[in-house]
């Protein structure tokens, strides 16, 4: 199994380091330094790089990194990430430290997003900025209806899925979810837990899939509370799932 370690980088960034064999890998190193005082304090040597999406905050450390180690670069398809070694797109598989790594194709946020799931005893998920603790991503190029099928194909991963996402967004995106459905007692429970996490600067993470179809209202779009608290939201009959999601990221956008 992984030894999974999170760095801090930018305001609430979030650089996953994962260490197997003696071989390290991060994912969506942002920012280079954590991961360079992280690797120069243990010490061990950076093997692979997991790129999600194209933005900065995940990206902009690939340069740097690469010029100072010999590592492999994992990432979505096309010409717009600069040091990309492997390029990946949805079903393709890859190995690390004799794990195989599942590539899903997870557009919403970005229409290049790409998640890595792997199950070496314990499941595992980095979902970058597709899916939150309790919430989404922002659809800054994809759709609602994209963003409904990425979730639901984290809904078929095993329930004990630990998710591993890019940011800490949990106290808010729980705010929100509780604003949806106040009845959720899993919901208010979970939400008193990471105040008390928060108020003393802990991480919240990771979650799992089984929490996020509890509590998080993006997973639960099909729920009967959710979807009649998008209508009385947008005082419309929306029924559908990608059209419950788009009323409540709409609804999540202007909270």
């Amino acid at each position: 199994m992984f030894e999974i370690h999170p760095l801090r980088a930018f305001s609430d960034n979030y650089i996953w380091t994962l260490i197997k064999d003696d071989e390290v890998t991060v994912v969506d190193p942002g920012d280079p330094g954590p991961v360079k005082e992280f690797l120069i304090d243990k010490p061990l040597t950076l093997k692979n790089i997991l790129i999600t999406h194209h933005h900065f905050d995940h990206t902009g450390g690939i340069e740097d990194l690469s010029k100072n180690f010999d590592c492999d670069v994992y990432g979505p398809e096309g010409d717009h990430i600069n040091g990309i070694t492997k390029t990946l797109v949805e079903g393709d598989q890859f190995q690390i430290s004799n794990t195989t790594f599942h590539v899903l194709s997870t557009p919403g946020h970005t229409l290049d997003h790409l998640s890595f799931f792997t199950n070496d005893k314990q499941p595992l998920l980095f979902s970058g900025d597709t899916l939150f603790f309790g919430g989404c991503g922002r659809l800054f190029e994809g759709t609602p209806q994209q963003m409904f099928q990425s979730l639901s194909k984290f809904s078929e991963l095993p329930p004990d899925t630990q998710v591993f996402c890019g940011h800490e967004y949990t106290e808010s995106n729980l705010n929100f979810a509780a604003e949806v459905e106040p009845c959720n007692a899993e919901l208010s429970n979970k939400l008193d837990e990471v105040r008390e996490l928060r108020k003393k600067d802990k991480i919240t993470l990771p979650s799992s899939i089984a929490t996020e179809l509890n509590v998080n209202p993006f997973m639960r779009c099909k729920e009967a509370g959710v979807i009649k608290a998008a209508q009385e939201y947008s005082q419309t009959n929306v029924s559908q799932g990608d059209e419950v999601l788009e009323v409540i990221r709409n609804w999540k956008d202007n909270f």
